[in-house]
């Protein structure tokens, strides 16, 4: 249940507090103390009030801003979940595209193998064209998978965001999920750099 805030009103405390500090100087004794007693809880209560107000606001803007990076890190989820089904299909597109040029280069291999058993003359010309074909898979396999080291820094920092936002909620599931992915992430960038080295 929210609580709604009024504000004060202007300078009606004050007036109030003035009022009483004056009556307490006109009248001696218990009364007057009365009084001061009184414009000083009031002048504390006041205080404390335009705290709470203030303490509210403060509150209202940190939700607000709560939500928002809430909102953001579920629409980056949003999107690397999509970017991460992209690249399935794609590799899935790859492997079975690699596999074809493979079984095409191995029948090829056995043709060429067959006709250099047959033809003497033939192995020159079919030996260079099989280093040619080598080297065509081999640079299709060198080149078949490639992401760049921002965006797999960028997916490491959003596994971060939501793993201390399912931290925050509780969810336990959730966490150890997002930091799964951060660890898969941090061993491609890992190997990355081995390689580099």
């Amino acid at each position: 249940m929210s609580a709604t805030v009024v504000p004060l009103p202007p300078n009606s405390s004050s007036e109030t507090i003035d009022f009483l500090r004056r009556m307490a100087s006109m009248v001696s004794g218990r009364n007057g103390e009365t009084l001061l007693r009184a414009a000083s809880l009031i002048e504390s209560l006041t205080q404390r009030a335009m705290s709470a107000e203030r303490l509210y606001h403060e509150e209202q803007i940190e939700s607000t801003r709560n939500a928002e990076l809430r909102e953001a890190a579920e629409l980056a989820s949003d999107a690397m979940v999509g970017q991460i089904e992209a690249l399935q299909s794609q590799l899935a597109e790859i492997t079975a595209t690699a596999a074809a040029e493979r079984a095409a280069f191995d029948a090829e291999r056995g043709r060429l193998i067959g006709l250099m058993q047959s033809a003497e003359s033939h192995i020159g010309k079919l030996t260079t064209e099989l280093d040619g074909l080598r080297a065509s898979v081999d640079s299709f396999n060198a080149t078949a998978v490639s992401v760049p080291i921002e965006v797999l820094r960028l997916a490491r920092t959003q596994f971060d965001v939501l793993s201390a936002g399912f931290a925050r909620k509780g969810d336990v599931v959730s966490q150890a999920m997002s930091e799964i992915g951060g660890f898969a992430i941090d061993q491609a960038l890992t190997a990355k750099k081995t390689d580099s080295a």
